[in-house]
């Protein structure tokens, strides 16, 4: 399944404006902000249709799995909306993981916890927006893809840098940044906040990290600067998205995926972003001089015309950190 989609789900008192981006979208959000309302909507047009005085116009059909046979059902279920409530708890498991990768659906959990099997992105991470008779989706956290808007020129003096990625991300920052700055590899998204917690917390530190599957890791990191810890946070799609933004590579094919990915990402292939952009890297540069692989940065990427370019598509205060040529 591929594309974007508007929901739109009420009844006489109530409606929903839903826009589900990718494969995995999460509701977070306490007790009686409108998450079981909308559920039980669902349940009742899936149970009675138009009788239940409930509307649902969308162009896949939504529906709510629920109890034991979830399995089952979703095995039974292709290109289709798949709503599923927290009382649930199977979605915090691996099993669960497994079943929904390569499946042509896209899934909304509706849920407080981190899910940390599911590579979700921190762009999909959602509440619910009331106003009087009608509900939204309002980004948790969409300032997320930039620098936050309250970091200014006292971040400048940033003196470490954590890259999500042990291979090649890594190299390529840890090549330009500046002399100063000490630059480590987190390895994996999941020892970010443990790193973090093993510093100091009055020290200035980056962190870059793949927004595409952040998402089970972000309330954790988002907490410790709540408590102190000074971050700059970037969180592009993946190392490999920056790159392909960056022009080095001609290709009008690349041009018209980065303005509408949804449209090229087919959830049955891909589990999370990161992973396509990381193959069509590869793909679109395979024997070329700017052959790209995961494993071991191509050291054409730190010369000076192509980390130029690459250097560019970075925000202002990444910038700040690249040493000078």
């Amino acid at each position: 399944m591929k594309g974007k989609y508007s929901i739109r789900i009420e009844n006489k008192r109530l409606r929903y404006d839903l826009v589900i981006h990718r494969n995995i979208t999460v509701i977070r959000g306490d007790s009686a902000t409108g998450k079981t309302t909308l559920i039980g909507m669902l349940q009742s047009y899936e149970r009675d249709g138009a009788s239940s005085g409930i509307s649902i116009v969308c162009e896949k059909q939504c529906l709510v799995i629920d109890g034991i046979r979830w399995k089952e059902n979703i095995r039974s279920i292709s290109d289709s909306i798949v709503f599923i409530d927290e009382h649930n708890r199977f979605i915090e498991s691996e099993e669960f993981a497994s079943e929904i990768r390569n499946t042509d659906n896209y899934y909304v959990l509706i849920t407080r916890s981190s899910l940390s099997n599911l590579p979700y992105s921190v762009d999909e991470i959602y509440g619910i927006h009331t106003s009087g008779k009608y509900h939204d989706l309002k980004k948790t956290y969409n300032e997320m893809y930039r620098i936050y808007s309250d970091f200014s020129s006292r971040y400048d003096n940033v003196l470490r840098l954590i890259s999500e990625d042990s291979n090649s991300g890594f190299e390529f920052f840890k090549g330009i940044v500046k002399n100063d700055v000490k630059c480590l590899s987190a390895g994996g998204k999941s020892n970010i906040s443990r790193m973090l917690l093993n510093m100091p917390c009055d020290k200035k530190t980056a962190v870059i990290a793949d927004g595409a599957a952040i998402g089970p890791e972000i309330e954790k990191i988002i907490e410790l600067k709540k408590n102190g810890y000074e971050l700059l946070l970037y969180l592009p799609e993946s190392f490999e998205w920056i790159i392909l933004r960056s022009g080095l590579i001609k290709d009008r094919y690349i041009d018209q995926v980065l303005s509408e990915p949804e449209s090229y990402i087919d959830s049955r292939e891909y589990f999370s972003w990161e992973r396509f952009f990381s193959d069509l890297l590869i793909r679109v540069t395979d024997n070329s001089y700017y052959k790209y692989s995961k494993s071991a940065l191509n050291k054409v990427y730190l010369q000076q015309k192509e980390k130029k370019a690459i250097v560019e598509v970075l925000p202002a205060q990444i910038k700040n950190m690249v040493k000078e040529d």
